[in-house]
């Protein structure tokens, strides 16, 4: 024991197991009252003098010593006789730690120059580059890279920018004031833009965020949006609110937030600009002392009007723009220019038709060809139409107009955009005299000029604001009771970088396209307890110039009383405007007793708005009126456990024959609750049921979400299932395929009909890296089809290996494992049938479906003795596209065999069973059914952990029971081999002989799928991996392929 040694019998024991405690360290550490190194020996000269040292020791600062760094660097080149070389790259890494003694350091940086295969509509095919390093220390901050420069302290320069550049900021404190320093320049990423829609009953979406003008390819920058309803903010995530897909620029809600047709919803995100350079610059500087603050801020933003991005000017088009001004519909040029033939190219020739000249699509190399890009500008708007979409994109064609109508959505122009510029420069300054006061103000200036190439408008581009604002606390006390004053003026040319007031701020005065000066005064009491609450009394004064003019009362309450909570808040607005008045009355309160870990609560909202005409004195179609109150009960704890069960009933009016009349009534009731929180176990379930009557229909939705987690007997049974249910739409997709590097891709064409031309069926999922130049690109939609959509998933572990130490029929269960997955995830079209709450059935209905069964059976897992393992699988989906329907489904049986004979050797034996079936409506070539079965015996030698070969057959027979029922027999002799020495070298090998007898059509997507990309006859494929370090920083890996 004292040495920690074990002895053992290696003849009757192969490996063991030690279970021990270790003494305490005080125990075992040496104590010594005085330094050994201090204590002088005994020697027999005692008239020896000694002199005491000090032995104290200065630490010595060594540079980088904390620098924490991981990741990697990769630099690559895949070369091939069936390819271009292609450069790869590859970059994770991060730093943390000290730089010096007082400088600190932070970085992450990754880049790769891989495209990403995007699950949606895509602008473009971009690396994926990001860089953030930050210095800092006590009193000072460097971060560069892609970096967020924001302000939420000033009014009139509040912002949230993702940008690429650098900023400092930095701080000088003195004796009775500090004095803080901020500069930044950087390249803009994106431009802030604004969405609104309302929320339809039965449609948890997707919704479809929509740019400004006639901008439909949109690129949202991850994690710019800020979601609102009804002016509230929501979160992000599946567990959550709501869900985005950025690509594709659309919202789903989740079935826990139900969506209704009073939802007003705002989405604030950034758009990923790529017509200009754009730079930004945000410098600032302030001075704190007790009693005052003072500081400025000046931000530019302006793009580089002469380095054009991905629109390129002509000297042409840089003159219109000159003469347009500020005008956008001066900008709208022809799209068309010469271009020359090139081979799955969509260009156009010229024809007269009717006299009329137009663009005729044309793939003749001989013709005046043109490239064309065509604009959507609205329905019956433009004089050309869709024509069918190929691989390459889309093909329009011309539609004559009927009766001087317009028959078409599109037209052959093009959209120019304007360089811009805007400038802000902010100076704020707040004083407190004494405690119960501050007196706060700030002044703005703004300059934006719309278009970089005209001086024409410019007399529009600057403007000026301020504001001044003093709160005062009037009495002390339980009660405290302030006052606040706050008068602004808000020049008619100011310009801010993003949305001044709130976001629900026009319909609140009820606005309507103002126009001049703004002047804007609020007074507010406030009586506030820091135990009851708070009550307060607001009125505000609007008015724009002689365009409106507005007053507003306010009254908020939050106390709580006992155990009973109020929350209330109502306003009453009268509004005179130059075309109309207005009065809008709104209340909202909510009031909750608790008693005995029980809660019942009454919620109520009202609003009336009657907003007359003034030239007809008759209601216009902006009044409304709208009743919502609701009941309910809960019990329980909402932190663990709880049950929540209530009612609601809304009545709408709107205008109707000059009168507001009822339009729909909405009954919902709801239950949310979580049944069970252990650690072992937990249940929750969300229910909500609306059902909307309206003059001539009704319309009901469910949403519903059910989650339930068990674990047993320590683990050896794990249990999770998910069911939801919820009403939504469906996009009819569109895609084309864009290529890109070799081997930087997901698909490969094959022209199977030889005319050079490529089509959607032509298109293959690439079975070879060097084959892989495709990706695929989704077409932005606006045909969206309503569905019921139900989704159930289910894992299930049985796991009795923990009984490996009992006896009998246990220990016997013990060597098994049983692992099993299931999911449902089908969309049915939504119709007079009602709701569907099967997420089993398959009906003529059903749009879109996803189904996913996996079941694996172990015997003696992962110990190579006797192991045995059975899997089945099944796969089913569908998807419904603009021009097509695919279905396609997969079912296997796989039993694989694993046993360890002798000390080296080790034999390996998969028999395998599979149907795959593929149906599409549009295209014949995609039809069809794949009937194989596989036997595959391997025999390794494994000498060490560190070298192995293996040897292997493999045999296959597919069958094809559609159409020209081809047939293969694959007959593969293989052999691999791996060698390691150490953590510093690999080697790892593999040569195969392949005889394919096939009987079909090569040239085929069924065969392409059954060959598995190879070729009828004998074929070798051979693969080489070395793996070196080369130190401890480097590592040089080569990869070579060959068939």
């Amino acid at each position: 024991f004292a040495r920690s040694l074990l002895i053992l019998d290696r003849s009757k024991y192969v490996s063991v197991i030690v279970e021990y405690q270790a003494l305490p360290e005080f125990l075992t550490r040496d104590y010594a009252v005085f330094d050994q190194q201090l204590i002088v020996p005994r020697v027999t000269e005692l008239s020896r003098l000694y002199k005491a040292q000090n032995t104290t020791r200065q630490t010595v600062f060594r540079p980088f010593e904390g620098l924490q760094t991981s990741g990697s660097i990769s630099r690559g080149l895949t070369t091939g006789n069936n390819q271009d070389a292609v450069v790869n790259s590859n970059l994770d890494l991060q730093i943390s730690g000290n730089l010096s003694r007082d400088v600190q350091v932070r970085a992450s940086i990754t880049d790769s120059n891989i495209p990403l295969q995007e699950n949606g509509y895509t602008q473009r095919l971009d690396e994926f580059d990001r860089v953030y390093i930050e210095l800092f220390s006590k009193n000072w901050s460097v971060k560069a890279g892609d970096i967020n420069l924001t302000n939420t302290d000033d009014r009139y320069l509040r912002f949230n920018k993702k940008v690429a550049g650098m900023s400092l900021d930095a701080s000088i404190a003195g004796e009775e004031s500090e004095t803080d320093l901020l500069a930044s320049g950087a390249l803009v990423r994106g431009q802030f833009t604004s969405n609104t829609f309302t929320g339809q009953d039965g449609n948890q979406g997707p919704y479809k965020i929509k740019g400004s003008g006639s901008q439909q390819y949109l690129l949202i920058i991850s994690g710019s949006e800020t979601v609102y309803v009804n002016g509230i903010p929501l979160k992000r995530g599946e567990n959550n609110d709501y869900t985005i897909d950025y690509n594709t620029a659309e919202l789903t809600f989740m079935p826990t937030f139900p969506v209704t047709s009073n939802m007003r919803f705002t989405v604030e995100y950034q758009v990923a600009d790529r017509n200009f350079t754009r730079f930004v610059t945000y410098d600032g500087a302030a001075y704190k002392t007790d009693k005052i603050d003072i500081g400025f801020h000046f931000y530019n933003e302006n793009d580089l009007k002469n380095q054009t991005l991905q629109q390129d000017l002509s000297d042409n088009q840089k003159e219109i723009l000159s003469q347009a001004g500020d005008d956008l519909s001066l900008m709208v040029v022809p799209s068309a220019t010469p271009d020359v033939y090139k081979e799955n190219k969509i260009l156009y020739k010229k024809e007269m038709i009717d006299g009329v000249e137009v663009f005729v699509f044309s793939n003749e190399a001989t013709d005046a060809l043109y490239n064309v890009k065509f604009t959507y500008v609205g329905a019956n708007a433009g004089n050309y139409r869709i024509q069918t979409t190929i691989a390459s994109g889309r093909i329009y064609e011309y539609v004559a107009p009927q009766s001087g109508i317009p028959q078409g959505d599109y037209a052959p122009v093009v959209q120019l955009i304007a360089p811009n510029k805007l400038q802000l420069v902010v100076f704020n300054s707040h004083y407190r005299p004494n405690e119960k006061t501050k007196i706060s103000s700030e002044l703005a200036y703004s300059n934006k000029d719309k278009n970089l190439f005209s001086r024409i408008n410019d007399a529009d581009n600057t403007g000026f604001a301020g504001n001044i604002n003093w709160e005062q606390q009037l009495t002390d006390g339980k009660w405290k009771l302030a006052s606040n004053l706050n008068y602004e003026f808000v020049h008619k040319n100011f310009n801010t970088v993003e949305r001044l007031n709130s976001v629900e701020f026009q319909r609140d005065w009820d606005l309507m396209n103002p126009s001049g000066n703004q002047n804007y005064l609020n007074t507010t009491l406030l009586l506030r307890n820091e135990s009851k609450g708070q009550l307060s009394y607001k009125f505000s004064k609007l008015d724009y110039s002689d365009s409106f003019n507005g007053n507003r009362h306010s009254l908020m309450v939050d106390l709580i009383l006992d155990s009973t909570s109020i929350k209330s808040n109502g306003s009453y607005l009268k509004a005179d405007a130059s075309s109309y008045k207005a009065t809008f009355l709104r209340a909202y309160t909510d009031i909750i007793h608790r008693f005995n870990k029980k809660w019942i609560g009454a919620r109520l909202q009202a609003e009336r708005n009657e907003h007359t005409d003034k030239t007809t004195n008759t209601l216009s179609v902006l009044s409304h009126r709208y009743l919502d109150y609701e009941g309910y009960f809960g019990l329980g704890d909402t932190l663990a456990v709880y049950a929540e069960v209530g009612y609601n009933h809304s009545v709408t009016d709107s205008l109707r024959t000059y009168a507001l009349q009822t339009v729909n009534k909405a009954n919902m009731y709801f239950i949310k609750s979580r049944l069970l929180s252990k650690k072992t176990a937990d249940i929750t379930l969300f229910v909500n049921y609306r059902h909307v009557k309206r003059p001539l229909y009704n319309d009901e939705a469910l949403n519903a979400r059910l989650s339930y987690r068990q674990q047993l007997f320590d683990n050896g049974i794990s249990l999770q299932t998910i069911y939801e249910t919820n009403a939504g739409t469906l996009p009819q997709q569109e895609f084309s395929y864009v290529e890109v590097e070799t081997g930087l891709g997901y698909y490969t064409w094959i022209d199977y009909n030889g005319d050079g031309i490529q089509q959607l069926d032509e298109f293959e999922v690439a079975k070879f890296q060097d084959e892989a130049n495709y990706v695929r690109i989704m077409l932005p939609t606006i045909n969206f089809i309503k569905t019921n959509q139900n989704k159930f998933s289910q894992a299930l572990t049985l796991n009795p290996s923990k009984w490996g130490n009992r006896e009998g029929f246990r220990k016997l269960l013990s060597h098994f494992i049983n692992q099993s997955f299931i999911l449902f995830d089908g969309k049915h079209r939504r119709g007079a049938q009602g709701l569907n709450f099967n997420p089993f059935s398959n009906t003529d209905d059903l749009l879109a479906f996803n189904f996913n069964l996996k079941n694996s059976f172990y015997f003696n897992r992962g110990r190579q003795h006797y192991s045995t393992t059975y899997t089945f699988i099944q796969t089913a989906n569908k998807n419904t596209f603009s021009i097509t329907g695919l279905q396609q489904s997969m079912r296997s049986h796989q039993l694989q065999f694993n046993h360890k004979i002798g000390k080296f050797w080790l034999f390996d034996l998969i028999a395998k069973t599979s149907e795959n079936k593929s149906e599409s409506e549009a295209f014949n070539n995609r039809n069809f059914t794949i009937l194989s079965g596989e036997l595959n015996p391997k025999i390794a030698y494994v000498l060490n952990p560190n070298t192995r070969f293996e040897a292997f057959y493999h045999l296959k027979h597919k069958e094809n029971k559609l159409d020209n029922f081809e047939k293969l027999i694959a007959n593969t002799l293989g052999m691999n081999g791996f060698y390691a020495s150490g953590k510093s070298f690999s080697l790892q090998t593999s040569f195969n002989l392949i005889l394919n007898a096939f009987e079909g059509n090569e040239n085929s997507s069924v065969a392409y799928q059954m060959l598995e990309g190879l070729r009828a006859g004998t074929n070798f494929t051979w693969n080489l991996n070395l793996q070196k370090r080369i130190n401890s920083y480097l590592d040089l890996n080569i990869s070579y392929f060959g068939r």
